[in-house]
């Protein structure tokens, strides 16, 4: 078997891809699909977030939830909102934001090459997430989310990839949080055979975004057994040098009985403390950005502190490791953020002007900024056999749903 095919995709017929495209199901509740859905009757949220149309006392695990999801993925078809395409395809996807550009290709992955490890993984899965997405892929017979799959630098799979997104795009939308997705269909035999084999000779793949959607996949093909396009997943590949990963914050709820004055002092010991007029964006993984009582503060580790990091493994070269081991754990107290109710994330895409407002309001008594995950270094850890730390890495852009779906024939 081959590492990836292409596949006969349902999409947007021409025209409506603007009325269909939806954010990721897992970045938003149920509050705001349904306020973002609202109006807009094949958002493709109606298929992701079912719930949005059901009464919201209804649970978002209910049966009832998925049967709607396969309701509305039925009427999407009937009425020709989307259609499915005659010849497996592999198709060009790029997303523009902010003026940076990362162009990869939708294909289905093995999911043999899934079980090996060939398809490197860097997360845990949570229970509860994953039965969704299984519940998900068998109510509507397809896998409707992407996962976002990192492939080293490939110059002769760049060059594929432009030529065939040279012409006209089959979809060219530009959401409302500012990203351009565009797709250009590959069906030309002799380029889906160079990019079949150009892929197969790399020696892996990384999952960057999407872990639950391809464990949930996996469930479902053991559960049905035999062969066929069960067998694989929905990815969308994308050169890892084009890959963007935005840092992924932390907020603490309370000092852990220490004055602001107490906090600075203990840092001390471990860090150079320098105020800063500014929001501190850190410049390396032995710096942070910390907003107390007020005002800024540039934390960068002293030599004892990097030297270590240096000397250990690939998890422990990591910033969220660094802040972890140095001020999380040793001074908070907190041995599993996971469950910990005192801390709490924020995603790089709100800004460090959302750690300043969670402080400022009270509700929060502290912020960590930290330098982003850089993808070298999700990749070191997965080709180790590792696990991130909780909530590492951030992705901008995401891609959207609705633009391919997988069909389970």
């Amino acid at each position: 078997m081959s590492l990836i095919k292409p596949f006969r995709a349902l999409r947007p017929t021409p025209g409506r891809a603007a009325e269909v495209l939806a954010p990721p199901y897992d970045v938003l509740s149920s509050a705001e699909a349904r306020q973002r859905a609202a109006g807009k009757p094949w958002s493709f949220l109606h298929v992701s977030k079912p719930e949005i149309d059901l009464d919201p006392t209804v649970d978002a695990y209910d049966r009832a939830v998925y049967a709607k999801a396969a309701e509305n993925l039925r009427r999407m078809i009937d009425t020709g909102v989307l259609i499915r395409d005659a010849k497996p395809c592999y198709y060009v996807y790029r997303m523009t934001w902010r003026g940076h550009v990362e162009t990869g290709f939708a294909a289905v992955a093995s999911l043999a090459d899934y079980a090996t490890n060939r398809i490197r993984k860097h997360e845990h899965t949570t229970p509860t997430k994953e039965d969704d997405r299984v519940r998900q892929i068998e109510a509507v017979n397809a896998q409707t989310g992407p996962v976002m799959l990192a492939y080293p630098t490939a110059p002769e799979i760049d060059g594929l990839l432009a030529d065939a997104a040279g012409g006209k795009a089959e979809l060219d939308v530009t959401a409302d949080d500012g990203v351009r997705h565009q797709l250009w269909i590959v069906d030309d035999d002799a380029t889906i055979e160079r990019l079949t084999r150009a892929v197969d000779a790399m020696p892996a793949l990384y999952i960057a975004d999407g872990h639950h959607r391809s464990a949930a996949a996996a469930r479902v093909a053991q559960a049905r057994g035999g062969v066929g396009s069960k067998d694989y997943f929905l990815a969308v590949l994308i050169p890892q040098n084009e890959m963007t990963i935005l840092d992924y914050n932390r907020v603490l709820r309370d000092l852990n009985g220490r004055t602001p004055q107490a906090l600075l002092a203990e840092l001390e010991s471990r860090y150079a403390v320098e105020p800063a007029d500014q929001a501190v964006h850190p410049a390396a993984a032995g710096e942070l950005g910390m907003y107390l009582a007020g005002r800024w503060y540039r934390l960068t580790l002293r030599a004892e502190g990097v030297a270590a990091a240096q000397a250990g493994d690939a998890i422990g070269k990591l910033p969220i490791t660094l802040l972890t081991r140095n001020i999380i754990e040793p001074i908070f107290g907190i041995k599993d953020p996971r469950t910990d109710k005192r801390i709490d994330f924020v995603g790089g895409g709100r800004g460090l002007g959302e750690l300043e407002r969670r402080v400022s309001s009270g509700e929060m008594a502290v912020a960590f900024a930290l330098y982003p995950t850089q993808m070298t270094d999700l990749m070191a850890v997965a080709d180790a056999g590792g696990i991130m730390p909780p909530k590492s890495t951030w992705f901008e852009p995401k891609l959207a749903d609705g633009v391919v779906s997988h069909v389970l024939d």
